[in-house]
């Protein structure tokens, strides 16, 4: 039987051109969707592939503008009895946050991956050639189903909830947490760790298409209260804290939140720290504070927004929420 996928493009590096094969600078989103097709069409891929042009940017400029039509074009996708699965192109930078926003707005019924690479396609050991074979793969595997959206970068699989970005050059630029890689994968071969999570596949959450203002407030030595007030504006719905060791921060500030807390103002308390949990602590109820467990503080920016748009505002329902990723 025929698999067949639908490779949805939204830029990045890994359709990026330098112009030259070792130079270090770059333009992302060069190469047009058609094109790419071809290109890996000499690879024989064990897929029939139809190609559609979301959008050609930088993943610095990913936002709701991209998200919209390309969250449209997957369910569409989906929706077609000629398409067994779908395979994203997208720029590293933000893949992550896009990842989790369509994990969580998905249903898991056909597989979806997610697919960048760390360097541009005329460059020495350009790896997107390779990255794309291994999502073509991983695509095509039935028990890809069920697991979510998962992302296939350096011949390893990860599970949106999982997956950052932890180095800024290197093929190996990826990791997962608080789960490493859910499976191994060469464009030949594919070994997963466990068994499908996302039993039923129904999304978690409705999309939406204007996610409520939540700005992320970065803790930092010497910080004073002021700073978590310049965030906040007349359409803030929520704050994520970006805080030192265990999503902690100065008194003064901690002050602050609560009092914006108790206006009814969202407030989660993440880490800057790369890994490790933020545990729910004694005084976060009397403050009205959300712990984001394992979420980094990007994912649960994404997590809170969805939550706020679905009218999910009590800080207890928030934290279940956050304690079920």
């Amino acid at each position: 039987m025929t698999i067949r996928l639908t490779v949805l493009a939204t830029g990045g590096t890994i359709a990026g051109i330098a112009g030259s094969a070792i130079a270090q600078d770059y333009r992302a989103g060069e190469i047009g969707i058609e094109d790419y097709l071809e290109k890996v069409g000499g690879l024989g891929l064990a897929a029939e592939l139809s190609g559609r042009q979301i959008a050609n940017i930088d993943s610095a400029e990913i936002g709701p503008e991209v998200w919209n039509p390309l969250h449209a074009a997957i369910l569409e996708a989906l929706g077609r009895d000629d398409c067994d699965g779908v395979v994203v192109t997208h720029g590293t930078d933000t893949l992550e946050e896009t990842a989790f926003l369509l994990d969580l707005t998905l249903p898991a019924t056909k597989p979806v991956v997610v697919v960048g690479a760390m360097r541009p396609a005329d460059a020495v050991g350009y790896d997107g050639l390779r990255n794309f074979a291994n999502a073509v793969r991983v695509a095509s595997d039935g028990d890809a189903a069920g697991r979510g959206v998962l992302v296939v970068m350096g011949d390893r699989v990860f599970a949106a909830r999982d997956v950052r970005k932890v180095r800024t050059r290197g093929t190996d630029a990826f990791r997962g947490f608080p789960r490493e890689s859910i499976g191994f994968v060469t464009p030949a071969t594919l070994e997963w760790f466990g068994a499908p999570w996302r039993q039923g596949g129904e999304a978690p959450f409705a999309w939406c298409g204007d996610l409520p203002e939540v700005p992320i407030l970065f803790v930092h030595a010497g910080m004073r209260a002021n700073e978590a007030l310049r965030l906040v504006g007349e359409a803030t719905r929520g704050i994520v804290v970006a805080g030192v060791g265990e999503g902690n921060m100065p008194e003064t500030v901690r002050r602050e939140l609560a009092r914006l807390a108790g206006s009814g103002i969202a407030v989660v308390r993440s880490s800057r720290v790369d890994e490790g949990l933020v545990d729910r602590e004694g005084e976060d109820e009397a403050n009205r504070f959300v712990a984001a467990r394992a979420l980094n503080p990007q994912k649960a920016r994404i997590l809170l927004q969805l939550l706020l748009a679905s009218g999910t505002s009590d800080p207890a329902a928030i934290q279940q929420a956050f304690d079920g990723r």
